[in-house]
Order: C-alpha cells, then structure tokens, then sequence
C-alpha cells in the first residue's frame, strides 16, 4: 500500500489545485489521441473506461493496430460518450514494415488534417505505435502501462526497444498496478501507479439481481464463476484439477478463448464454457455465482497484471478465491478480501471456505465496501487529467509547443 500512499499524496496535494484552475479557465481541452494494441470492441476494461470519461470535455480518438484484408481505408465508427475508434484496413498483400509504415503515416497525415487535429495529447497503450507517429508534436505524451506486453505470448521482438523510445519521449508514466510501478519508477522522472478501479454502481447490482441468464440457468450450484480473457494466463492444470477433485461443483467460464487452441481446455461435465458477453450483462452473471475465481497461472505473462475484475467481484459482493498474483496478494490478500491459493489442494479448501455461511459476513462486506469507497474510475481520470494538465501548463511556460497544424502537415515529409 506504500506505493499507493505516495502516488495518492503527490497527486492529491500538489495537482488537485491546479486541476481545478486548469479545468475552469479552459474550455476547450486537446484532443486526446490513443493508439491501443486492444480492440475498442472486444473485452471492455481499463482503456474504455478511461477514455469514455476522457470524452466528456474533450475529443476522443482510439486507433487499433491494422488489419490486412485487401482494402485501404480508415474505418471510423462512434462508440460510448463519443469516442471514435478507428481501425487502418491494409492491402492482404502489404507484408513490408517499412511499406506498412509509410502507408499508415500518410492515412494518418490526412486524417488529422481532415479532422483539424491540431492540439492533441498522445495516449499509448502500445509503444509499436511510435513507428507510425513519431512524426507528429503532441502536447503531451502519455504512456498507460496497463501491461508487461513483453512478457505476451506473440509479443512483437521489437517491443522491448520501442518501449525504451517511449520512456525516453512520455512526459508522463501511468502503471496498471504497483507491481509494474515498481518496475517501471526507476525508468523514468514522472511514474504514478493507477491500479484496476471500479463501477461499483454498475457491479453491485448483481447484490439484487434475481434473474439468472438463460445460458447459465439450468447449471446447479454451488456455482464456481470466472469473467475474462482466456488466454496463456489461464491456468488450465488448475481448472482441470479442481473440477476433478469437486465433481459436484461447477465451474463457470464466461469470456473469450484468444492464444490458445480451445482444445486444449479442460472437458468435464461440471465445466462450462459460455464465451464471451457484454459488459452490461456481466452483473447478471455473477449474481448467480456463489464464489469468483482469479484462477491465473504463475508465469511471466502474469508476473505484472493487476486484474479489474477483482474489485469488480468484491463490488458484487462475492467471495474470491486467487491464485498469488502480486497485484491481489497486495492489498486484497493482505487485507483478507480474497483469499490466496497457490496449488490445486489450497485452492479446493479456499474454496470450500469460502461456500461457508460466514465467508460474506456483514464485517467482511463493510470491509469490501470501504475499502472500494477509496476509488472509482471517475476519481482516477480525474487525477490522470490533472497530471496531463500539468505537463500541459509545464512545456506550454517552458516554450511555445510547435502545434502540427493542417498546413504543417501537408509538408511533412512522409
């Protein structure tokens, strides 16, 4: 909790007051243009989040990585609060990272000029992106680490050397979690941890909800219940071991399969795959559940990640049961909000603890309840706004920032 002390102080004490000046005496905010290594459409979690709350004062731009499918455009299409997510369509034939570059430097030169993008801050999420933008003079850059994308099953070779030109170009640093704070505060002046927020108005409905969704109706209790990407993270050894050893229990898989041959994944009768499902109907799912799993593996992919979906489940007022990720070990384990597993044997009997009548007591939940009154994804871009501001204010003092204007960019030399 040390980290989240100092990064709360700092924020708190020295950029609320300026926030509010900056927020007040200026109306019209930069865009704020972010290039994502996710689809806008595929999980929602942190990026949608941020940037929904990011489009109420000002525009919000979300590129995605390419796809080659035989056509060139810019595939706009309007989302959540606003936000235009727009995904580069590529000639199927253009393999060449020098000939990708080159046409994607040019969309982007004329999209901006026909958007009159001309004030904007830079939001990474994937620092492959710098190939194609460095030609561009953002306001303020800003590197959202919500991830060690290195340590990613297919992670690009070149990653780890992008991610150096990133650091050396951000202006400002946000980590998903303090274990990757950790790692990263070394690396750069201005790093300030931002683990997984909350909705907790959106997850504590599954408190009341009494309807339990069509596809998951039918399965008996006591219901073992996971939402999520299933991917290399996933401990499949863990699953299989644990629905063997409780045949009578179910477990419940809601979320796509990416990375991974779905054959692969155990087959039982008490495991049940039920894909993916929307953000809203996430409630309605859990509220059904009698204890949440966090059941990652133990590797390297897992070493840094800071689940959303652990206050998301608290929020819902369910017990959970993890396996030790540093970034639920600490607070939540510490704190006794989830309970921490570390073998097939451990996570059975964390289990079995947990289905117990007095494993949600009012005392526990009261503890829930403060302990995720602390934050909410409202009060974190608050305090990621106010940062950017003062790196705006900063650089604007220092020097006229060179704007790339529409003029400008016309004569770029791409």
């Amino acid at each position: 909790m040390s980290a989240e002390i100092i990064n709360n102080n700092i924020i708190k004490e020295s950029l609320n007051a300026s926030h509010r000046e900056a927020s007040e005496g200026n109306a019209s905010q930069p865009d704020l243009v972010c290039w994502s290594h996710l689809r806008w459409d595929f999980v929602y979690q942190r990026p949608q989040h941020l940037l929904t709350r990011a489009a109420a004062d000002r525009r919000v731009f979300f590129f995605e990585e390419p796809v080659f499918n035989g056509s060139m455009h810019l595939e706009v299409r309007e989302r959540d609060a606003g936000v235009k997510v727009i995904t580069p369509h590529l000639p199927s034939g253009l393999h060449s990272d020098v000939a990708t570059r080159a046409v994607l430097k040019e969309m982007l030169n004329r999209f901006f000029i026909e958007k009159r993008i001309s004030e904007y801050v830079f939001w990474y999420y994937t620092p492959m992106a710098l190939e194609f933008t460095r030609q561009f003079s953002p306001v303020a850059t800003v590197f959202d680490c919500m991830d060690e994308l290195s340590a990613f099953q297919g992670a690009p070779q070149r990653l780890l050397e992008r991610e150096k030109d990133l650091l050396k170009l951000a202006d400002v640093v946000f980590t998903g979690g303090y274990s990757l704070y950790e790692a990263k505060r070394y690396r750069h002046s201005s790093v300030y941890a931002f683990p997984s927020s909350i909705d907790r108005a959106h997850f504590e409905q599954a408190r009341t909800h009494r309807e339990d969704p069509a596809d998951q109706k039918e399965i008996p209790h006591p219901r073992l219940g996971f939402f999520g990407v299933i991917d290399e993270r996933f401990d499949v050894q863990l699953i299989d071991e644990a629905a063997a050893a409780r045949p009578d229990w179910q477990f419940i898989m809601i979320g796509p399969i990416v990375k991974i041959d779905p054959g692969s994944l155990p087959q039982r009768a008490n495991i049940h795959y039920l894909g993916g499902k929307d953000y809203r109907e996430l409630p309605a799912y859990i509220a059904g559940w009698d204890v949440a799993l966090l059941p990652f593996a133990q590797n390297e992919s897992t070493r840094f990640i800071s689940p959303t979906k652990t206050p998301e489940y608290l929020a819902a007022g369910k017990p959970v049961v993890s396996t030790p990720i540093q970034d639920v070990v600490r607070p939540y384990g510490e704190m006794e909000l989830v309970q921490i597993a570390s073998n097939t044997d451990e996570f059975v009997a964390a289990i079995e603890r947990a289905l117990s009548a007095d494993a949600t007591n009012d005392n526990w939940l009261r503890q829930v309840d403060s302990f995720l009154a602390q934050t909410s994804w409202d009060d974190t871009w608050q305090r990621m706004s106010a940062l950017i501001d003062q790196v705006v204010e900063r650089k604007t003092l220092a020097t006229p920032i060179p704007v790339s204007t529409p003029q400008t960019l016309r004569a770029a030399n791409f």
